[in-house]
């Protein structure tokens, strides 16, 4: 019994030093992947590529490409 113990103890360290801790929010990977910016109409890169234009910062290394004619209209207010 003791031994059963010890080594599922062992076995829980083991897996916590291994497991990468977890941060909140959404994961990167997935964020940069499927990553939507400016009402869904954008998408978050490094650079925008063709016909987009930069609009906003999506966070500290990516901006919002958008499609020219999904920006949003000026104003005068």
């Amino acid at each position: 019994m003791v031994m059963r113990s010890l080594l599922l103890v062992l076995v829980v360290l083991v897996l916590l030093f291994y497991v990468p801790p977890v941060r909140s929010g959404q994961n990167a990977y997935i964020s940069r992947i499927f990553g939507s910016c400016w009402k869904l109409k954008g998408s978050c890169r490094k650079k925008c590529v063709g016909k987009e234009l930069f609009h906003i910062l999506c966070d500290t290394s990516l901006v919002c490409c958008i499609e020219s004619s999904e920006l949003p209209m000026m104003t005068a207010g």
